[in-house]
């Protein structure tokens, strides 16, 4: 009896089921929100497809590091310019005021306000979950469950940006506005000129990723043994401009080079492989919270690039080339340079620089990329090893030890001699190091495969 009633259960609900749907009993597949291709802003789409990675000439540095190779990528956006100043100072800023509100929240939390009066103070950054009366099941479930466990105990809770923070002194709200400021900025004795700056060490950096190559190569792995947790300390460092150069005056650059407006266009320098990491997260961490709210998928992660996505964007499309724009020569037919770097006999203003230019100084290549060649040079998404074009796949090649902390740079800068403006030629520098000389572009993958530059028609 029992099984002749689940069985017309089971009718019941499959006729059900039929009635109410519109694919006819077919196959249709699922329907999901429909996807419209964006390009990014001031990135530019370049096509996939297959060249000759490596030294078309002869290797006139003796290096026998990049030896031709065919390879092919796929298509992917990149940044036209160089990550400048102004870009950077949003991330730093960003970074900056998330950290004081999660303060503010978490003393409010501990002084018990709640911002439900109205009043100035600081109950007007408490956590926006702080009323759990306004809060949605979903929110209570996580906080419940979830919320305390973190190093801080306030992990998950919801940051209130409607209020906007108070920088004047006098202005600040209550003693407790004042308690938290105090922390963000150095002591008073280490102040001088009248003027107490921000302690940047505070400006730190938390995301969390998962190692999927580690993953894929050993099954046995849980998911939470992938799962890879940084802290980066994201501000430039200045000092670089000093360090770099012994015996040298260069304290305007490092006074003034990231924070003042009349640099804002240039490409930041003193940055870490590790900050551009990082840099590339938050990049895509915002991106994907507005989409969120505007209810849109998501968008494909902002990182750097695999040294041979570099390469062929730096060639612009042209097989065999010597530079961006062509070769052999660093300077076009009414003699002009083509590029920042350092020309001559050392002679650096002969390009009319001194040291950097704006990002999108000089003709871009063919593919509407800026100083791919000098500038700055440019950190990619590889780790260095002088026999890795020997033993990298041909598609997609990409090299990233985690265990080899010399990372590729690439594109010459304006302190180096034309070789290094070769798009073939390699360079490298510690993950954890910052130079005076050395920037970073991002990409972000394109959803598809049909842009390529030399398929067959």
């Amino acid at each position: 009896m029992n099984m002749k009633k689940f069985l017309l259960l089971t009718v019941v609900l499959t006729l059900l089921a039929s009635c109410g749907s519109s694919d006819k009993g077919q196959l249709v597949g699922v329907k999901g929100k429909k996807w419209h291709p964006e390009k990014p802003y001031g990135m530019t789409l370049v096509p996939g497809g297959a060249f000759i990675m490596g030294k078309a000439d002869d290797d006139l540095a003796g290096i026998q590091d990049a030896p031709a190779k065919t390879v092919t990528v796929r298509a992917f956006y990149m940044d036209e310019t160089e990550i400048t100043n102004s870009e950077y100072r949003q991330f730093v800023e960003w970074v900056r005021d998330s950290t004081i509100r999660t303060k503010l929240a978490i003393l409010a939390d501990e002084v018990g306000e709640t911002g439900e009066s109205g009043e100035p103070g600081i109950g007007q950054f408490a956590f926006k979950d702080a009323n759990e009366e306004e809060m949605t099941p979903y929110e209570q479930y996580m906080i419940d469950n979830y919320s305390g466990l973190g190093e801080t105990g306030y992990e998950g809770r919801k940051l209130n940006h409607d209020v906007d923070l108070v920088f004047d002194t006098a202005e600040y709200p209550d003693e407790y506005y004042v308690e938290v400021m105090d922390t963000m900025y150095l002591p008073i004795e280490e102040s001088y000129n009248g003027q107490r700056t921000w302690d940047v060490t505070k400006f730190k950096f938390q995301y969390s990723y998962m190692d999927i190559e580690k993953a894929a190569k050993n099954k046995n792995l849980r998911r939470k043994d992938v799962i890879i947790k940084e802290e980066v300390e994201i501000y430039p460092d200045t000092t670089a401009w000093i360090r770099d150069f012994a015996y040298s005056y260069n304290e305007p650059m490092h006074n003034d080079y990231f924070w003042h407006d009349a640099y804002g266009d240039y490409p930041v320098v003193g940055v870490s492989w590790k900050q551009a990491k990082a840099f590339c997260q938050w990049r895509t961490l915002k991106h994907n919270s507005y989409r969120k709210e505007k209810k849109r998928h998501y968008v494909n992660s902002y990182r750097l690039p695999s040294e041979a996505e570099w390469e062929y964007a730096a060639r612009g499309g042209l097989q065999a080339a010597t530079f961006p724009w062509g070769g052999p020569y660093a300077k076009n037919d009414r003699g002009c340079f083509m590029a920042n770097f350092k020309p001559l006999r050392g002679d650096y203003a002969a390009d009319t620089a001194l040291y950097t230019v704006e990002a999108d100084a000089f003709e871009p290549n063919d593919f509407n990329l800026y100083n791919m060649a000098g500038n700055v040079s440019e950190w990619v998404n590889a780790s260095y090893d002088p026999s890795s074009y020997e033993h990298m796949s041909t598609i997609n090649p990409s090299v990233n030890e985690a265990s080899n902390q010399r990372k590729v740079v690439r594109g010459g800068s304006w302190k180096d001699v034309a070789y290094f403006l070769q798009v073939s030629s390699r360079d490298y520098e510690y993950a954890d190091s910052a130079r005076s000389y050395i920037g970073f572009r991002t990409v972000q993958d394109y959803m598809g495969t049909e842009v390529t530059a030399n398929s067959r028609r």
